[in-house]
């Protein structure tokens, strides 16, 4: 049982997470008009946060297998919240700034930390669930964000809702504390298994390349929604601060929902059909073709439509992207899998470093979103005719080719 209570707190602390890194977005305009900054400065400022969290992914990685899960998540968990609520504090450019970096460094632990507890505690056979689970994690953030942290808003205004976030967050660490075992209870040796020679062959080949490109475009997309998306709603169909949180919270706790749900389906039509490339391709594919009907919102006569067109796109992109990290766990030798999500988590992040920025400047003096929502919404279409291309067939092979390379059996698990 104690297992399962610490991924209950591995799940909320990936929900306090993404909460803190996105109470930014909801307070975009406010930040604006008091400090009289441009989109682009505040797209920059957005953006800051991926800078450290993707420069960090690989040593935070090093950092937990050295020093072990329990005291490396409690101090980061710390430092991020402090980070968080300082910047209700800050009075200008170089207090967001560093308040931000020093965010993203300390908030680059929880995923690894996480993955590392949900592997070396629950068999390959029953990592289905607890996977969804604190992937489910990285959608209800956001979700409890925006509609919690808007009445804050309301209430206390913008700097008071980063520091009660921010400091009423630190309740975490009393039962994480209390109830996560020591390191030595379960850690377990790395694999003694070394790389074979000519290992790094694998970069030639074109169908490794399909994976970073499809999670540079739907991270893009997803990091759009989650910081400018809330600034969209407010300067473009003029929600309030509370409606707006109601518009941005619906979907994402929709697309936790949607992602449990859609996990076991899969997982189930895996076990099925014996083919796991075929049906996480199927579900990538689509979920990326429903997270391009975003683009409706071009189109829409009124506000009415904002909601279901926002509860079928993210409600498919987060299908579409829970699918695509299954697979790449499938395709990954097992001696190469913390490199290869790691790699990949990286790319992830510069994309979310790049959605904030590129927006910012889209938008330029004129404010529009039109641009900016185009692009945004193009990018799951393009990763869908990327993937459709690739096929299952070439996945396969390249799975296989894998395998005989590394003499990987575990690699199979489903």
């Amino acid at each position: 049982m104690r297992r399962w209570f610490v991924l209950a707190l591995i799940f909320a602390g990936i929900v306090i997470s993404y909460l803190d890194r996105g109470n930014l977005s909801l307070a975009v305009v406010p930040v604006m008009h008091e400090f009289g900054y441009s989109a682009a400065i505040m797209g920059t400022l957005l953006s800051c946060f991926f800078w450290t969290y993707a420069l960090c992914q690989i040593p935070s990685g090093m950092f937990v297998d050295r020093y072990g899960l329990r005291r490396t998540y409690a101090g980061t968990f710390l430092i991020w919240s402090i980070a968080s609520a300082s910047v209700g504090f800050s009075r200008g450019f170089g207090g967001f700034l560093i308040a931000r970096l020093v965010l993203g460094l300390a908030e680059s632990v929880a995923p690894l930390a996480s993955v590392s507890y949900i592997r070396r505690n629950f068999a390959p056979k029953e990592q289905g669930l607890p996977i969804a689970i604190y992937l489910a994690g990285q959608a209800v953030g956001p979700g409890l964000g925006a509609l919690v942290g808007t009445h804050v808003m309301a209430a206390l205004g913008w700097r008071g809702m980063f520091i009660v976030t921010g400091l009423g967050a630190l309740v975490w660490l009393v039962p994480w504390l209390v109830t996560v075992p020591a390191e030595a209870d379960f850690k377990k040796a790395a694999t003694s298994e070394s790389l074979p020679a000519g290992w790094a062959r694998v970069f030639k080949v074109p169908v490794l390349w399909t994976l970073p490109a499809f999670v540079f475009l739907t991270s893009y997309y997803g990091y759009f929604v989650l910081t400018w998306v809330p600034a969209y709603l407010t300067l473009v169909h003029k929600f309030d601060t509370i409606e707006m949180g109601h518009v941005i919270s619906a979907p994402l706790f929709a697309m936790a929902g949607a992602m449990t749900v859609f996990g076991a389906i899969a997982d189930r039509l895996v076990r099925r059909t014996g083919k796991p490339c075929a049906v996480r391709l199927w579900f990538m594919c689509g979920g990326m073709l429903g997270a391009g009907s975003i683009l409706f919102l071009l189109v829409i006569p009124n506000r009415r439509w904002v909601l279901p067109v926002l509860v079928v796109a993210m409600c498919s992109w987060g299908v579409g992207s829970s699918n695509y990290w299954s697979l790449a766990q499938f395709l990954s030798p097992v001696q190469l899998i913390g490199r290869s999500i790691g790699f990949l988590n990286t790319v992830a992040q510069a994309a979310g470093a790049a959605a904030p920025l590129v927006t910012g400047w889209l938008l330029g003096s004129s404010g529009r979103f039109t641009l900016a929502l185009a692009v945004a919404g193009s990018f799951p279409l393009f990763a869908f005719l990327i993937m459709a291309v690739t096929g299952s067939a070439r996945l396969e092979a390249f799975r296989l080719s894998l395998k005989s390379q590394f003499r990987a059996p575990a690699a199979d698990a489903t």
